[in-house]
């Protein structure tokens, strides 16, 4: 009998005690965190005060003109001595560099890692550096997804299909997501898939890489994105219907469906997307789901064929390219270059 009765007071003893676990842990979890995050805005402000230190060293005529070039594999020498590893001369101009190309350390030692910072100042470009460096606060890039970023020309592959006020926007404020349009890339690198160029591949197995590729593919598809389903049923009339692939966007608030074409997109095409976005409109959106975005990923598009196919449909379908492999950094690079200059050249002629 009192067996019994003390039972429930063992299992409440052990709810409690479970309870007080989990309070300590999060307190612990918490601390170790806020933490790291001093320990790495601490790291950061060192390291760009060694590179102030260098500078205003080197800012001194004779210093410069007894040390040269020699001066950061010399200094390199002395502080591996005296403070260990962490002090080569790479490093060093790392410190230095960052010191030069962020007179202001607050405005990132509190929010990036010297690790992201290492591969920020590898961007001479200004503008580029700027826009990546907002991207990856806002976005929580780790380094990886930063590296990927930076390696597909996300920046200059957005910029090329915008003015210069569009440009100078993306440098200052990163991708602002208000419209569709704001979500959708004229081309889209898909080089993580590993497929052969040459078309020795089927829909299903780009679908298939996609899938086992995911976390890569919503990083390319950009912030917002939701992976729903693959091969999403719909049934009109007894006849079943599959969309490759369905995402929401949490900002937008609206279904994104994938159709993926491995050639070039057709008309028919274009009328099966419009009759998904009619069902998932119809059906499938709740009272607070915008009205869907409809993509279709073909390898190769005719501009022509598309305008006329889409002519009077609705504005939330598009078609886009992918490649699959890295974009030519140095030409869109000069594509860039041109829109700001030429719009330059523009404002300098309307003055007179």
């Amino acid at each position: 009998m009192k067996n019994n009765i003390d039972k429930p007071l063992d299992i409440a003893v052990d709810q409690e005690l479970n309870q007080l676990a989990d309070n300590i842990t999060s307190l612990v979890n918490e601390t170790k965190s806020h933490l790291a995050q001093v320990i790495n805005t601490t790291m950061v402000v060192t390291y760009w005060n060694i590179g102030r230190y260098i500078v205003e060293f080197e800012q001194h005529g004779d210093a410069k003109a007894q040390y040269g070039t020699a001066l950061l594999s010399s200094l390199a020498k002395i502080l591996r001595a005296k403070l260990g590893k962490g002090y080569s001369r790479p490093n060093l101009n790392n410190m230095r560099k960052f010191y030069l190309l962020y007179p202001i350390c607050q405005t990132v030692s509190d929010k990036l890692s010297w690790s992201h910072i290492c591969e920020l100042i590898t961007i001479d470009d200004e503008l580029e550096r700027s826009f990546y460096e907002k991207e990856c606060i806002a976005s929580r890039w780790n380094v990886r997804s930063l590296r990927r970023q930076m390696d597909s020309a996300l920046y200059l592959r957005l910029a090329a299909s915008k003015d210069k006020e569009g440009i100078l926007q993306l440098a200052q404020k990163g991708v602002v997501i208000q419209y569709p349009e704001d979500v959708i890339k004229d081309t889209y690198t898909l080089e993580f898939l590993g497929l052969p160029e040459k078309e020795l591949y089927k829909e299903r197995d780009l679908e298939q890489r996609l899938i086992d590729n995911l976390q890569t593919f919503l990083l390319e598809l950009g912030k917002g994105f939701a992976f729903i389903g693959r091969q999403y049923s719909l049934t009109i009339n007894n006849h079943h219907f599959y969309v490759d692939l369905v995402f929401y966007h949490r900002i937008l608030k609206c279904f994104v469906l994938i159709d993926l074409k491995k050639n070039a997109v057709k008309h028919k095409d274009i009328g099966q997307m419009n009759m998904y976005m009619g069902y998932f409109a119809k059906e499938e959106n709740t009272i607070d789901d915008n009205p869907p975005i409809g993509i279709i990923l073909s390898r190769t598009k005719d501009e022509l064929m598309v305008e006329y196919a889409t002519f009077g449909m609705d504005s939330q379908l598009f078609v886009s390219k992918y490649e699959l492999y890295l974009p030519n950094k140095e030409e869109l690079k000069r594509l860039v270059t041109g829109v700001i200059a030429s719009e330059n050249n523009l404002t300098s002629n309307n003055k007179y």
